[in-house]
């Protein structure tokens, strides 16, 4: 049988992982990192998972689609944990990254810090506005969004930040998918349309917002009730259910608002 190379093997492995494992081990990811800046060595499933805010057991699983199964009394090696993520991530290659919109929320994300150390170093920024043409940010001079397809060609960018109005979405992706890119991080509150080989998530922070909306009113209607129901204790009708919103219960919450593919 043929040596199985290990980007052969991280490549198998990748296939086989959930959406929702994937999510979680960008999460395990970080933890990680940090312990190992602080000098820690060896991690339990206990205190990973605690960090996390998953259980044990769903964290061994998350794990094992990486074949790392720990030892037993010991845990896991943290630098053994975090090259295994980094390879199913595809975080051992740099992926260049271009910002579109440099408003509030572009000039924050041309700025920040975080991006270059994780392997997503912010290579050009593009704007519509004449006095920011030629204006450096971050760094970075900003260019015009008609030469997005050109420059984004030219400088080997794989992921495309769309921090542009709704309106202006659109185009800014066809121009993006058309230098190239493949990955898009969409913040435009619209869906988006691509080939079936670009990958989008959205992030919508006003549908985060109202998701957090829900759970403090829902909490708020299960206090209330709770206390009308104390109040009526030994009067006809008490001990009923004490949440009368089975259809806000009903409704629910889907994990994938606010993160949606395409």
């Amino acid at each position: 049988m043929p040596a199985v190379s290990d980007a052969e093997d991280a490549a198998v492995r990748a296939k086989q992982i959930p959406e929702a494992a994937v999510a979680r081990l960008a999460v395990y990811l970080r933890i990680l990192s940090g312990l190992a800046e602080q000098g820690a060595t060896t991690v339990s499933s206990e205190e990973l998972s605690a960090a996390a805010g998953v259980n044990s057991a769903k964290l061994r699983k998350d794990l094992s689609y990486l074949g790392s199964y720990g030892t037993r009394g010991v845990g896991y090696e943290v630098q053994v944990l975090v090259s295994q993520i980094e390879r199913i991530l595809g975080l051992t290659r740099q992926h260049r990254v271009a910002v579109v919109g440099i408003g509030n929320l572009g000039h924050a994300l041309a700025n920040y810090g975080g991006f270059p150390g994780r392997g997503f170093p912010v290579e050009a920024l593009f704007d519509l506005d004449p006095d920011l043409i030629g204006v450096p940010v971050g760094g970075l001079p900003v260019s015009h969004m008609d030469d997005i397809p050109r420059v984004c060609s030219e400088r080997e960018i794989s992921v495309g930040i769309i921090a542009t109005p709704p309106t202006a979405a659109q185009s800014v992706c066809d121009r993006l998918v058309a230098g190239g890119v493949q990955c898009i991080l969409n913040f435009a509150p619209v869906v988006l349309q691509v080939p079936a080989h670009v990958e989008v998530r959205k992030v919508d922070l006003a549908v985060e917002l109202q998701i957090l909306s829900f759970h403090v009113a829902r909490r708020a209607d299960s206090a209330a009730s709770a206390g009308e129901n104390r109040g009526n204790t030994g009067l006809p009708g008490a001990g009923g259910p004490a949440d009368n919103g089975s259809g806000r219960n009903g409704a629910g919450t889907d994990g994938g608002l606010g993160m949606v593919v395409r």
